[in-house]
C-alpha cells in the first residue's frame, strides 16, 4: 500500500481530486494512506424520516473522527437505511461508511446502490454478510443472502477496477471507492482469523474494521500472525472500542451480543467504580491509547451505542489523534434554517408533551 503526503487533507469539499495510488475521492483513505491513525465512528440511525435526526447525530462526530459508519440493519432491526443516511451526510459534507449487508437485498438491487450511493458522493463502502433475520424484531422476514461479504467485495471491486456488472456489461463510469470489510479476533476459532483476514484482503478489502475490544492480550495474539503473513501492510486495520455503560450492561454484551469477549477483570472493575458510566469511558480511553501502541494497526472504530455524546472526549482524552484535526463542518447559510426548524420541533413536541400531561390530570 503506497502511503503518500497530502496537503489537501481538510479541504471541506466533498468530492476531493483523485490522487495516485488512490482507487477514491476518500478523506479517509487520505488519512490511513499518509500513515495517519484514524478514528472512525458508529452513527446510531434514526427510527424517522426526520432528516435533522441525521444532522444532529452527525454533529456529534464533529472535528473528531475521519469516517461516519451508516449501519444497514444492524442485529436485523429496521432503521434510516445507510444509503439514506450516507446521502445526507454526504449532503452537508461530512464522510460516510456505507454498510451493505447481504441479508436483504439481492445482486442486483445491491449492485444498483452501489452506482447510486457513488453518484451522491459515497466513497467508503463495507462489506458485511449481515445477522441473520432471527435476531432482529421481524424474525418472519425473508433473508435473501444472494452473496455474502467476500463475494460481495469481490463484486464492487470488479465493478470499480474492471468497469463492469456480474453479468459483464459494462459500467460505462465506474465508481471510485475504498472498500472494507470486518473482522472479529475475538471470536472463535482464533487460529482461523488471520486467515479470514487473508481472504477478505484477497477478495478487496481495503480497510477493516473489527468488532469491541476490551482484551488487550488477546488482540495481540491476533495481530501476531497478521504481521507475520505481513496483511497490514495489505489492508488498513482499525480495531473497534467503545464505553461500557454498567456492569450489568457488560454482561449483557458478553453473554448475547456474538464475539464480543469482555474479561472478568474488565466486569470486576466496572462493578467496584462509584460510578459506572464514567469507569467504562476511562476503559475505553485506556484500551484506546493501548491499541494505538500494537505494530499493524491503523486506527480505532469507536462504537458508542446511546453514548454517542462520549466519543468526542473520549477520542480527546486518548490522545489517539496525536494532536491532529480531522474535518469538521463549517457552518454555511442553510445552517439558521435547519437551527430554527429544529427549534420549531422542540416547541412542538414540548407543547404535546404539556397537551398530554394535561389530558392524564384530568
Amino acid at each position: 500500500m503506497t502511503r503518500e503526503p497530502d496537503e489537501d487533507i481538510n479541504n471541506p469539499e466533498i468530492q476531493l481530486a483523485q490522487l495516485p495510488g488512490h482507487t477514491s475521492r476518500s478523506r479517509l483513505e487520505r488519512i490511513l494512506r499518509r500513515g495517519e491513525f484514524a478514528v472512525t465512528a458508529e452513527l446510531n440511525p434514526p427510527d424517522s424520516a426526520d432528516p435533522h435526526e441525521v444532522y444532529e447525530r452527525g454533529s456529534i462526530f464533529d472535528g473528531w473522527v475521519d469516517g461516519i459508519n451508516a449501519t444497514d440493519g444492524s442485529g436485523a432491526n429496521c432503521h434510516m437505511s445507510s444509503v439514506g443516511i450516507c446521502a445526507l451526510l454526504t449532503r452537508v459534507g461530512y464522510a460516510p461508511i456505507m454498510q451493505i449487508s447481504c441479508r436483504d437485498r439481492n445482486r442486483i438491487a445491491i449492485q444498483g446502490d452501489v452506482l447510486g450511493a457513488a453518484a451522491i458522493g459515497v466513497n467508503n463502502i463495507l462489506c458485511l454478510t449481515g445477522d441473520g433475520v432471527q435476531a432482529g424484531d421481524q424474525p418472519g422476514a425473508k433473508p435473501v443472502f444472494d452473496l455474502d461479504c467476500m463475494s460481495l467485495l469481490e463484486t464492487i471491486r470488479v465493478m470499480r477496477d474492471e468497469g463492469r456488472f456480474l453479468s459483464g456489461r459494462k459500467i460505462t463510469d465506474p465508481p471510485k471507492l475504498f472498500l472494507g470489510a470486518a473482522i472479529n479476533p475475538f471470536a472463535p476459532p482464533y487460529e482461523f482469523r488471520a486467515l479470514r483476514l487473508k481472504k477478505k484482503i484477497e477478495a478487496g478489502a481495503q480497510f477493516v474494521q473489527s468488532q469491541y475490544c476490551y482484551d488487550i492480550e488477546m488482540l495481540k495474539e491476533y495481530m501476531k500472525p497478521v504481521t507475520d503473513m505481513g496483511l497490514h501492510e495489505k489492508c488498513f486495520i482499525l480495531i473497534g472500542a467503545g464505553p461500557l455503560a454498567s456492569a450489568r450492561a457488560a454482561k449483557w454484551i458478553r453473554s448475547n451480543v456474538p464475539g464480543v469477549h469482555i474479561p472478568d477483570q474488565v466486569i470486576e472493575r466496572m462493578e467496584g467504580a462509584e460510578d459506572q458510566k464514567l469507569e467504562g469511558k476511562k476503559i475505553c480511553i485506556e484500551i484506546m491509547q493501548q491499541i494505538r501502541e500494537i505494530q499493524g494497526i491503523s486506527g480505532v472504530h469507536v462504537m458508542a451505542y446511546r453514548q454517542e455524546e462520549l466519543v468526542s472526549d473520549i477520542v480527546h482524552e486518548s490522545g489517539v489523534l496525536a494532536g491532529r484535526k480531522p474535518w469538521r463542518r463549517e457552518p454555511d447559510v442553510g445552517d439558521d434554517a435547519l437551527i430554527e426548524a429544529a427549534e420549531k420541533k422542540a416547541e412542538i413536541l414540548a407543547a404535546h408533551e404539556d397537551a398530554k400531561v394535561a389530558t392524564e390530570t384530568v
